[in-house]
C-alpha cells in the first residue's frame, strides 16, 4: 500500500493523515470479534486503559500491528528501518463513565532523543464525534513541545493525568477523527491531539501501534517507568538503540 505525495505532504505539513481504509469488511470483523472475545475474558475496566503490549501474547494483535498496509504507510513516512514500540488499546465505554483524553503530546513522557515518533490507531469499533472519536490540533507538531501539567478534570485517561493547555483559538481549528471499523488514523508524535467522553451508548475501540525509525533512541525511562520493548519490522536495525527483541508470531 502507497500513500501518495500529496498525503505525505499533508502529513508533514499538518501532522496527521486519516481515513485511510486497512481492512475490508471482513477482517475488520474478524479484528472486532477477537477483541470482543478478550474484552469478555478480561473484563470492562482492564479493557479500557490496561492492555499494553498484549501483541507478544496474543496474534491477532500482532498481527494488526504488524499489519502489511500499516506498516507501508509508516515507511513512507519515516523511512524503511521501521520499530514498533508498542501497542495500547483505548475503549470508552460511556455515557456515565465520562472518561476523556485531555489535550497532549505523546512523546513528552516518553524519553526518546530525538523525539521522534509516529502513531498509527486502528478502528475497532467505528469511531464519531459522539462517541468520543480522536480530535487533533493540526500542525501542532511543527512547534515543539510544550510544557505539561496536571490535568484538573476528572476521568482524564492519560497515565500520569497529563495535560497541556491550548487557546481557545486552537480549539476551534481542531479536526475530528471520524473513522470506520478497520480504518485508521496516523498521526506525529509532537501533534497535540484528545477526545472528549463517549456520550453513546456504543463502545468505542481502538488500537494504538507506536512506531519510530531506528536512530531514535530511549535516554530515560517512560511515563510508566519502563523502557520500550522494540521490535524491528523493516529494514536494518544497524544503530541497535533498543537491541532487536524476537519476533512473537511470524509475521504474514
Amino acid at each position: 500500500m502507497s500513500l501518495t505525495e500529496q498525503q505525505v505532504n499533508a502529513y508533514e505539513t499538518e501532522g496527521f493523515l486519516t481515513g485511510i481504509q486497512i481492512s475490508d469488511g471482513a477482517e475488520a470483523t474478524r479484528y472486532r470479534k477477537a477483541f470482543d472475545e478478550l474484552e469478555a475474558r478480561e473484563g470492562r475496566e482492564k479493557c479500557q486503559m490496561g492492555l499494553i503490549d498484549w501483541h507478544f501474547d496474543h496474534e491477532f494483535i500482532w498481527d494488526l500491528a504488524t499489519h502489511p498496509k500499516i506498516v507501508d504507510c509508516i515507511e513512507f513516512l519515516i523511512g524503511p528501518n521501521v520499530m514498533m514500540l508498542a501497542t495500547h488499546f483505548f475503549c470508552k465505554y460511556g455515557p456515565d463513565e465520562k472518561k476523556f483524553v485531555a489535550w497532549h503530546q505523546d512523546v513528552t513522557y516518553w524519553g526518546l532523543e530525538p523525539p521522534e515518533a509516529i502513531t498509527a490507531w486502528y478502528a475497532i469499533d467505528d469511531s464519531d464525534c459522539e462517541n468520543g472519536c480522536m480530535r487533533v490540533i493540526p500542525g501542532t507538531h511543527r512547534s515543539g513541545i510544550r510544557a505539561h501539567r496536571k490535568s484538573d478534570r476528572e476521568g482524564n485517561l492519560l497515565s500520569i493525568n497529563q495535560e497541556v493547555p491550548v487557546s481557545k483559538e486552537e480549539e476551534q481549528h481542531a479536526a475530528d477523527f471520524i473513522l470506520r471499523s478497520g480504518e485508521i488514523s496516523i498521526h506525529h508524535g509532537a501533534l497535540i491531539h484528545g477526545s472528549l467522553p463517549n456520550q453513546s451508548t456504543r463502545r468505542r475501540c481502538g488500537l494504538t501501534i507506536r512506531y519510530v525509525p531506528t536512530w531514535v533512541k530511549q535516554v530515560e525511562v517512560n511515563s510508566l517507568g519502563q523502557t520500550w520493548s522494540a521490535i524491528l519490522l523493516r529494514g536494518e536495525n544497524k544503530e541497535r538503540n533498543f537491541g532487536e527483541l524476537a519476533k512473537p508470531f511470524p509475521m504474514k
